[in-house]
C-alpha cells in the first residue's frame, strides 16, 4: 500500500511538472484551439443620462468562435427590435428609449466552436428607480420640553451611495449633537427636546451621487411646550428600538465596515460607551463617530466577531444593547484551475479550490454542461480536482469551475487542449538584436510545441551550441548572453526539436560601446547665495548618439524639463545651473544618460557652506575687578567649521549701544577670559566666523560692571598748535571714556623752561587745550599732561619738549652776487640771516625775479614776478628758464612756518645773447622741374640779434639713401625766401632751414617736396598763422599768373582755435598789377577795415584776460613735418610745462634722424627749486598761489618742437 501511494506521489510530481511546462505556452492561433474569453463587460449601471448602454464579448479560438447569451440562467434574444447586435452577435447595445428596465438582469455569454465552450462570468445590468419622497401629509408633532422624539425620513430606494442630510428651508444644517443624532437610516433622533428646538421646516434631504439627484420630504413641525415640572429619567434605548429586546446580530462582510449604532433617550442626556465582550475593541481601526454614538470598523476582518455591548448611563441608571456580530465572506479561490496543452497520451490533473463563509459549494462544466455528462475512461471527477490519464484529442475542451455561497459566485474557465505538432517558432527570422559591452543580452526564439520540446543555441559558422556559464536558455527559448564583449558580435541559430520535428531561426547580434558618463565638479562646496554650475560628461557610442537623452535630479527626485518653475534651478542638457542656491539645495545629484541600449548615472554630493548660526547661552563666571570668564554654546556651523569666534562689548558711557571689538578666540574654544577696563558696565555679544564669514551676533550676555580705579594711562600726541609769538597753545589727545577708569577725569599740565633750574608751573584742566603765555619768542619749554580723577593719578608722565609761538624773521639776507651760467640759467649766491633773527623754524630762502626789457630792442617789460623757494639752510640758489639777451631785478628773503621776512635789495643782471628758436614755417611756395622757391617765417623768439640763415637740402628719393647735403648761407636776415635752382626734375628733396645769430645757429624747420616734370608748375600756400604786418615781404616771392590764397588768423590763447578765417582770393598777371588792381577796389578796403577792427577787438579781449592771471598752456600746437620726435629745450616759465600737450608726430620713412642737442638752456624751475611758486606784490605781500600763474597774465613760452638734423651722404 505503502509503494502505491509512492508511486502514486511520484506521478503527481510529474503531472505537476507537465502542468507547469504547459502553462508557460501560448498556442497560436493558427493551431486548432477552444475558445478563450479574452474580454467581457463588468455591472453595467443604466443611468438616465446616457445614451446607450453596451454589453460585451470577447473571446479567441480556431475555428473562430460563435456567440450566445443568457440572461438570468435563460437563453437570451439577440433578435428583439429593442436592442443593436453588432460584432458577430459578440456586442450588443440597449437604446436608452424607455424599455431599459425590460433588460435588467444577469447576463452571460457563450463563445463556442467545434472544439469547446467557453463561459463567461456573469455581467449584471442595473436599471435603478429615480427615487422620490411619497406624497403625504405630515401631521405637526406637538411635545413636552424634556420628552424623546423620532423624526422619520423614510428616504426611498435608489443607486447607492445614499447621503441624508437634515436642514431647514434655508439649506441651514440641523445641528447634532450628544443629544440630538441622525440615524444611518435617515431618521433624526433626540434624547430629550428643548424649546429651541421649536420649528416648522424640519426637512429630510436623499442625495444619490451617481443618480446625480437629490429629493426632498415634506417638511415637518415640531412643537415644543415649555414645562415647569420637567422629570428626569434613567436612559432608556431608542436605537436600536427597545422593543426589539436588548440583543441583535448583525451580519458584516469580511474588509467591509462595520457600523453599530446606539441611542437612548433619557434626562440629563445619556453618556454612550462602547467594549467588546470577553476582549478588547481592535486597535487601531474602531473610530466612534457622532459623539461615540456610532461603532465604526473599517477592512473587517474574522478577528472582529463577536459580541460588542452598547451602554448609555446618566446618573439616574443606565441602559444596554449587545450586538452579535457575525463576519462572512463571498468565494475567492485559494487554488485557481489553469489551462494546459497536453500532448496524445500524457496526463493532467486540474484543482480548484475555493474558500468563503459560508464555505463554497464547487461545481464542474465541461462546455457549459455538467461534467457529469462527460466521463472518460480514467477520469476521475472530484469536488476539488479533476485527473486526467491518457488524454487524446476529444479530450479537447473548455472545463468550468464554479464557487458560490450566499455572497456571491466565481467562476473559472479552464481550457485544455491536446496537440500533436511540430514546433512553430514565432519570432521573425533574421531579426537584429544589439547591446552595449558588459551588459546582457537576449535573443528571442519564442516557439510552441506540443509534444515537449529541446531548443539549442549556436553560432552560425560554429557546429557545437553554445557552452559556458555565460550563456543561458530559458524556458521560452529566449538565449541570454551575460557580460557581453565585442567577441560576442554575430549571428546566432535558435534550433527548436521535439518528437514531430524540428525549426530554426537566425538572430544577429551588434555590440556597442558602453555609455560613460562624469559629472563635475566632484564634490563641490558652494556658499549659500552664489551659483553653483554642474555639467555632465557624456561618452557614448556613435550608433547611440541619436538615442542619448540627460536627465537631472536630485535625492532620488527627478528635476523637470527646464528645471523648477521660479527659475532658479535651470536644466540645459548636460548643465544644470543653480542660482541663489540655499541650504535646502544640497544632497547627492544624478546625472542619467540614456540610450536604446542602456543607462548610466554618475552623482556628486552638494555641500552648500552658510556662515556660522549664532553662539548659543551665554554665560559669565569668575567675575573679579578685571576680567570675567564667558562661556557659550556653539551653532550649527553650516559645514565650515568655525575659525574664530569674536567677543565685542557694549558698555562705552560716550556711546551707548555701540558694540566694540574685545577680543578674538580661535574656532575649537567656546570660552574665554576677558580683561576688562574699570568703571565700565560691561555686556557681552559673541560672532562665529568660518570661511564664508561672520554668523549674526548672538544674544547679550547679563550686565558685568567692574569697579572704577585711578588712569592707567596719561595722554598721548601731546603738541603745541600754531599759536601767536609768545605763547603756546598745549593740546593732547583725550583719554577716550573706556580709559578714564573713573568719574572726575582732568589733566595735570606742568610745564619749565628747557634745562632751567626753576619750579614747574601747573594747571589743572578738565578739556584737552591750555594756553600758557611765555617771555619769549621761540623758546623750548619741558611739558607734561598727566591724567586723574577721583580715585588718583595716572602714572607718572613723560616730558615733551614744545616751543614758544614763532614771529616772522625781522631782516634780509645780502645778495653777494649772481653768476652767469648760461643765456637762460643764473646762480646766485646770499648771506644767510642769524638765527635769533629767524624768529622760528628756518624752512629756506625765496629767490624772486622779473623781467625789465629785452636788450635787442629795449622795449619794458610789464613787471612779472616769478618765485622759486629753497629749503633748509642754504646761501646759494639757481634760477633756470630766462628769457636770453634780456635784463632782470632778482631779490632773496628767508621765511619760517610763520611766514616770509623782508625781501633783500632788488639786484640787476643781464643775460647774454642764445640762439634763436626755429622759424615759425618753412613752405615751399613754387616748384617746377629744376627750381623751386622757398619761403618762412622768422622766430618767435630771436635771443639776440639775428645774422642770417642757414638753407640746406639733399635727395630724398624712393630708395633708402640719402643725397648730399647742400648749404647755402643767406646773410640778409631780412629777406624770408629763396630760389634754388639747378634741382633735378622729378626729385624729392628734403630743407632744412635754421636762424642764426652770433651764438650760433637754432633748431632746424623741414619741409620735404619733389620737382616736377617738363611743361608743369606748382604753386604753394602761404601757411596759416602769417602775421601780415611783420616787415619781411612773403608776397614778392609770388610768381606773376599764380592763384594765391591768404588766411588772416587770430589765435584764441584758451584753446589754440581759430576765431574767425577770411580767404581772400586774387588773380593777376603781373606783381604790381596785382596790387594795383586791388587797391582801387572800394570793396577790398572795406573788407581790409572790418578786418583790422575785428582783430583789434580780438587783442583787446586777449589783453584783458592776460590781465586777469588768465592760465594758459605754454605748447604750441604746431602741424610740424612728419618726422620722428626730437626732444628740444623746455624753456617755459616754472611749474607750467606740461607734456600732456605735446601731440605725436608722424616721422618720416626715408629720412635718418639723430637726436641733436639744444644749444640753449634746458634748465627747469623743478630742478632747482621746491616747486613752491607763489606770487607777491611788488611789496612782497602774498597774493596767491597758482602754480605758474604771473602778476600780469602768463608768461609765454617756447615749446618744444620737433626738428630732424641733415646727415651728410
Amino acid at each position: 500500500m505503502e509503494m502505491l501511494l509512492s508511486g502514486r506521489g511520484l506521478i503527481i510530481s510529474l503531472i505537476f511538472f507537465l502542468l507547469k511546462f504547459s502553462t508557460a505556452m501560448e498556442i497560436p492561433l493558427s493551431v486548432q484551439q477552444v475558445p478563450t474569453i479574452i474580454k467581457q463587460s463588468e455591472v453595467q449601471v443604466a443611468f438616465p443620462f446616457d445614451e446607450y448602454f453596451q454589453i460585451e464579448c470577447e473571446a479567441k479560438g480556431n475555428p473562430e468562435p460563435t456567440f450566445t447569451w443568457t440572461k438570468d440562467d435563460r437563453p437570451f434574444d439577440l433578435s428583439d427590435p429593442r436592442i443593436i447586435v453588432s460584432n458577430n452577435s459578440r456586442t450588443f447595445k440597449i437604446p436608452n428609449e424607455g424599455h431599459v428596465s425590460h433588460f435588467q438582469g444577469k447576463y452571460r455569454c457563450f463563445a463556442s466552436n467545434k472544439l469547446g465552450v467557453a463561459i463567461s462570468e456573469e455581467i449584471e445590468f442595473i436599471v435603478p428607480n429615480v427615487p422620490k419622497f411619497p406624497k403625504e401629509k405630515i401631521d405637526p408633532l406637538d411635545v413636552e420640553e424634556g420628552d424623546p422624539i423620532v423624526l422619520p425620513c423614510n428616504p426611498p430606494k435608489g443607486l447607492p451611495p445614499l447621503h441624508i442630510y437634515w436642514m431647514n428651508i434655508e439649506l441651514e444644517h440641523i445641528k447634532q449633537d450628544e443629544r440630538v443624532y441622525m440615524s444611518q437610516k435617515g431618521d433624526l433622533y433626540f434624547a430629550n427636546v428643548e424649546e429651541k428646538d421649536s420649528r416648522n421646516d424640519y426637512c429630510c434631504f436623499a442625495a444619490f451621487p451617481r443618480l446625480r439627484t437629490i429629493v426632498q420630504k415634506m417638511p415637518m413641525k415640531l412643537t415644543v411646550n415649555s414645562s415647569n415640572s420637567i422629570k428626569q429619567r434613567k436612559p432608556r434605548m431608542l436605537l436600536p428600538p427597545s422593543e426589539h429586546g436588548s440583543e441583535s446580530s448583525v451580519t458584516v462582510l469580511k474588509g467591509d465596515t462595520l457600523l453599530l449604532e446606539c441611542f437612548a433617550e433619557g434626562l440629563p442626556t445619556p453618556q454612550v460607551e462602547w467594549n467588546k465582550m470577553g476582549g478588547d475593541l481592535p486597535k487601531g481601526t474602531e473610530t466612534k463617530e457622532n459623539s461615540v454614538k456610532t461603532l465604526k470598523i473599517e477592512n473587517v476582518s474574522y478577528q472582529d466577531k463577536g459580541n460588542y455591548r452598547c451602554t448609555a448611563s446618566n446618573f439616574l441608571g443606565a441602559a444596554t444593547h449587545d450586538f452579535h456580530v457575525t463576519v462572512e465572506e463571498p468565494p475567492h479561490w485559494t487554488k485557481k484551475p489553469q489551462s494546459g496543452v497536453y500532448s496524445t497520451g500524457s496526463s493532467g490533473i486540474l484543482l480548484c479550490e475555493a474558500e468563503g463563509q459560508p464555505e463554497p459549494t464547487i461545481k464542474w462544466r465541461v462546455n457549459g454542461s455538467p461534467a457529469e455528462k462527460y466521463p472518460f475512461a480514467g477520469d476521475v471527477i472530484s469536488p476539488r480536482e479533476i485527473s486526467f490519464t491518457n488524454l487524446q484529442p476529444n479530450h479537447t475542451a473548455v472545463y468550468q469551475c464554479e464557487a458560490s455561497n450566499v455572497h456571491g459566485t466565481i467562476l473559472a474557465n479552464v481550457n485544455i487542449d491536446v496537440v500533436d505538432v511540430r514546433p512553430l517558432i514565432q519570432t521573425e527570422d533574421e531579426e537584429n538584436y544589439a547591446t552595449v559591452v558588459g551588459h546582457s543580452a537576449f535573443l528571442q526564439c519564442e516557439f510552441f510545441a506540443s509534444p515537449e520540446a529541446v531548443v539549442s543555441w549556436q553560432k552560425v559558422e560554429e557546429v557545437k551550441p553554445l557552452e559556458g556559464r555565460r550563456y543561458h536558455v530559458h524556458e521560452n527559448g529566449t538565449l541570454q548572453i551575460t557580460r557581453t564583449t565585442e567577441d560576442d558580435a554575430g549571428s546566432y541559430s535558435c534550433w527548436v526539436e521535439n518528437a514531430k520535428g524540428k525549426t530554426a531561426v537566425t538572430a544577429n547580434l551588434d555590440i556597442r560601446d558602453a555609455t560613460k558618463v562624469q559629472v563635475s565638479p566632484k564634490h563641490p562646496r558652494v556658499p549659500k547665495s552664489h551659483t553653483l554650475e554642474l555639467h555632465c560628461e557624456t561618452k557614448c557610442d556613435s550608433h547611440l548618439k541619436h538615442s542619448l537623452k540627460l536627465s537631472w535630479s536630485k535625492n532620488g527626485e527627478a528635476f523637470t524639463m527646464n528645471g523648477t518653475e521660479d527659475g532658479r534651478i535651470i536644466t540645459d542638457g548636460a548643465n544644470l545651473t543653480i542660482s541663489n542656491i540655499t541650504l535646502e539645495d544640497q544632497g547627492i545629484y544624478s546625472c542619467s544618460a540614456q540610450t536604446a541600449l542602456d543607462s548610466v548615472m554618475d552623482t556628486t554630493q552638494v555641500t552648500v557652506l552658510d556662515v556660522p548660526d549664532p553662539p548659543e547661552n551665554l554665560h559669565l563666571s569668575d567675575r573679579q575687578n578685571r576680567s570675567v570668564r564667558l562661556t557659550w554654546e556653539a551653532g550649527d556651523d553650516h559645514n565650515s567649521n568655525v575659525s574664530e569666534y569674536i567677543v565685542e562689548f557694549e558698555g562705552n558711557k560716550e556711546e551707548p549701544g555701540r558694540w566694540e571689538e574685545l577680543t578674538r578666540v580661535q574656532g575649537k574654544e567656546t570660552t574665554a577670559m576677558l580683561s576688562l577696563a574699570p568703571y565700565v558696565r560691561y555686556q557681552f555679544r559673541v560672532l562665529a566666523v568660518n570661511e564664508v564669514g561672520r554668523s549674526r551676533p548672538s544674544r547679550p550676555s547679563d550686565r558685568h560692571e567692574t569697579p572704577p580705579a585711578a588712569p592707567d594711562k596719561n595722554p598721548q600726541n601731546i603738541r603745541v598748535q600754531a599759536s601767536q609769538p609768545k605763547e603756546m597753545i598745549i593740546k593732547w589727545e583725550p583719554l577716550k571714556s573706556m580709559e578714564q577708569n573713573g568719574p572726575g577725569l582732568e589733566y595735570r599740565v606742568t610745564w619749565k623752561p628747557q634745562g632751567a633750574p626753576v619750579e614747574w608751573e601747573e594747571e589743572t584742566v578738565s578739556n584737552h587745550t591750555l594756553r600758557v603765555m611765555t617771555p619769549t619768542v621761540y623758546a623750548p619749554y619741558d611739558v607734561q599732561v598727566q591724567a586723574i580723577n577721583h580715585l588718583g593719578s595716572g602714572p607718572e608722565p613723560q616730558s615733551v619738549i614744545l616751543y614758544s609761538g614763532e614771529d616772522y624773521p625781522d631782516t634780509a639776507p645780502v645778495i653777494h652776487g649772481v653768476d652767469v651760467i648760461n643765456s637762460t640759467l643764473v646762480k646766485v649766491s646770499w648771506s644767510t640771516i642769524p638765527k635769533d633773527r629767524v624768529h622760528g623754524h628756518l624752512k629756506g630762502y625765496q629767490i624772486s625775479w622779473w623781467k625789465t626789457k629785452s636788450l635787442l630792442d629795449g622795449r619794458t617789460h610789464p613787471k612779472e614776478v616769478n618765485i622759486l623757494r629753497f629749503s633748509g639752510q642754504r646761501n646759494y640758489g639757481m634760477v633756470p628758464s630766462l628769457d636770453a639777451f634780456s635784463e632782470f631785478h632778482l631779490t632773496v628773503l628767508a621765511y619760517n612756518s610763520k611766514g616770509a621776512g623782508p625781501e633783500s635789495e632788488p639786484y640787476i643782471f643781464q643775460t647774454p645773447e642764445g640762439v634763436p628758436d626755429q622759424p615759425t614755417f618753412l613752405k615751399v611756395i613754387k616748384i617746377n622741374k629744376d627750381t623751386a622757391t622757398l619761403s618762412w617765417g622768422l622766430p618767435k623768439k630771436l635771443n639776440g640779434n639775428l645774422t642770417g640763415y642757414l638753407l640746406q637740402y639733399q635727395i630724398i628719393n624712393d630708395t633708402y639713401e640719402i643725397g648730399e647735403l647742400n648749404d647755402i648761407n643767406i646773410t640778409t636776415p631780412s629777406k624770408p625766401s629763396w630760389r634754388l635752382s639747378n634741382l633735378n626734375a622729378t626729385t624729392k628733396y628734403k630743407f632744412y632751414l635754421r636762424a642764426c645769430t652770433s651764438k650760433g645757429c637754432g633748431k632746424p624747420i623741414t619741409e620735404e617736396s619733389a620737382t616736377l616734370g617738363d611743361g608743369s608748375e606748382s604753386i604753394g600756400k602761404i601757411p596759416e598763422g602769417v602775421n601780415l604786418t611783420q616787415k619781411t615781404h612773403p608776397v614778392e616771392v609770388f610768381e606773376p599768373g599764380a592763384e594765391h590764397i591768404v588766411r588772416l588768423l587770430t589765435k584764441n590763447w584758451v584753446d589754440n582755435n581759430s576765431i574767425f578765417e577770411d580767404v581772400i582770393e586774387t588773380r593777376g598777371r603781373e606783381y604790381t598789377g596785382l596790387y594795383d588792381d586791388i587797391s582801387t577796389q572800394g570793396w577790398f578796403i572795406g573788407l581790409m577795415c572790418a578786418i583790422a577792427l575785428l582783430t583789434l577787438i580780438l587783442l583787446t579781449i586777449c589783453f584783458v584776460k592776460r590781465n586777469k592771471g588768465g592760465k594758459y598752456s605754454v605748447k604750441e600746437k604746431e602741424d610740424l613735418h612728419p618726422d620722428p620726435e626730437v626732444q628740444s629745450v623746455k624753456d617755459e616759465t616754472f611749474g607750467e610745462y606740461s607734456d600732456s600737450d605735446e601731440k605725436p608726430l608722424k616721422g618720416s620713412l626715408r629720412s635718418l634722424n639723430r637726436e641733436m642737442q639744444a644749444t640753449g638752456s634746458a634748465d627747469s624751475l623743478v630742478d632747482y627749486g621746491e616747486g613752491e611758486h607763489r606770487l607777491f606784490n611788488e611789496d612782497g605781500s602774498f597774493i596767491g598761489a597758482y602754480a605758474g600763474a604771473k602778476e600780469k597774465g602768463s608768461v609765454e613760452s617756447n615749446g618744444s618742437s620737433t626738428a630732424t638734423f641733415p646727415l651728410r651722404a
